[in-house]
């Protein structure tokens, strides 16, 4: 098993050669998760590339030359544009601290093995962006210089659907958008692939938990948190073994008895928050803070916190050692 994991972070305004190092580095594994159903079990490069037109017009500038980057390749291409890819389960806590400044705290839970392990800072078509690198241009959460900060979680149900890898959604959302307000009048729009849950905050403080799902769209709930059910448990199974219900239940308690955001978002890197299921895929693998109103960035693991802003980002490297079940 995996016990440690590297995490860099690199900025680059416009895409060039670092984004294409990250895609030389990581794009036979991406090749392979991309096949792994067969090749006409994906979209077409026309279809790929319509869908990204109609829907995310704002990022067809960037996605050319990233294809560009990419060597010009029709399957490269079809894997960027993020549309209708294989499915993927992932497990996530997620919670945003209203008082005071606001503050998005998350946990993401996954495979070791299958995390990019980047923090991307990047000033793509004039809007600043940091977060954590998915799909080589989507995130798994982060914040923009406007002040809108969002994370996914899985939704928790087995449904899938034609369209978008919530990984480019982010990237689109923090592309786009200033508020939680804009944020979900485009959410209300798109069509989704699998079901997320994706909270968000802003400086603000204004904050919602949006429930996406390719049969249902987007619904909106004025609530601070989100693990892996969408309200009610749909999918009993995945719930119990990624402790949904257990997780929800800790978050809501830690928002109650907080005395501060310390507090508060030191209880992520404890059970049942912090998971130590690497064995099942479902362990945590980094807790991200974003404080929107200030544009920071903290990544923590147990014993080490990585900060990051817009006026000052840290590029380079850090190891993080994964605990044990017993330790944590």
């Amino acid at each position: 098993m995996i016990d440690e994991l590297g995490f860099e972070a690199i900025w680059e305004d416009a895409p060039g050669p670092k984004w294409q190092a990250l895609f030389a580095r990581h794009w036979q594994r991406y090749r392979s998760w991309f096949l792994h159903e067969g090749e006409r079990a994906r979209a077409t490069y026309a279809e790929s590339s319509r869908m990204l037109e109609v829907h995310m017009p704002e990022l067809v500038p960037t996605y050319r030359l990233l294809c560009e980057l990419a060597g010009g390749g029709d399957l490269e291409a079809r894997m960027l544009s993020m549309w209708r890819p294989p499915s993927y389960l992932s497990g996530c806590s997620q919670a945003v601290w209203t008082r005071d400044e606001p503050m998005l705290v998350r946990n993401y839970d996954y495979a070791p093995e299958r995390l990019e392990g980047t923090i991307l800072g990047t000033g793509w078509e004039g809007r600043r962006v940091i977060g954590m690198s998915d799909c080589l241009w989507g995130l798994l959460d982060g914040v923009n210089d406007a002040g809108l900060a969002v994370s996914l979680a899985f939704g928790g149900r087995d449904v899938v659907g034609e369209g978008f890898g919530v990984p480019l959604v982010l990237r689109y959302l923090l592309q786009v958008c200033s508020t939680v307000v804009e944020a979900c009048v485009v959410l209300e729009r798109l069509p989704y692939h699998l079901s997320h849950s994706l909270t968000l905050a802003d400086r603000s403080g204004a904050f919602v938990t949006a429930y996406v799902s390719p049969d249902r769209g987007a619904t909106f709930r004025d609530i601070e948190l989100a693990t892996n059910h969408q309200g009610e448990v749909e999918w009993p199974a995945h719930a119990d073994a990624t402790r949904s219900v257990e997780r929800e239940q800790a978050i809501a308690q830690a928002l109650a008895e907080a005395a501060d955001p310390g507090e508060f978002a030191g209880r992520f890197l404890r059970p049942p928050l912090y998971s130590a299921a690497y064995a099942s895929g479902m362990g945590t693998l980094y807790t991200a803070i974003y404080r929107p109103a200030s544009g920071t960035a903290e990544f923590r693991w147990p014993g080490i916190a990585w900060h990051h802003s817009f006026g000052r980002f840290d590029e380079g490297q850090r190891v993080a050692r994964l605990l044990e079940a017993s330790a944590a």
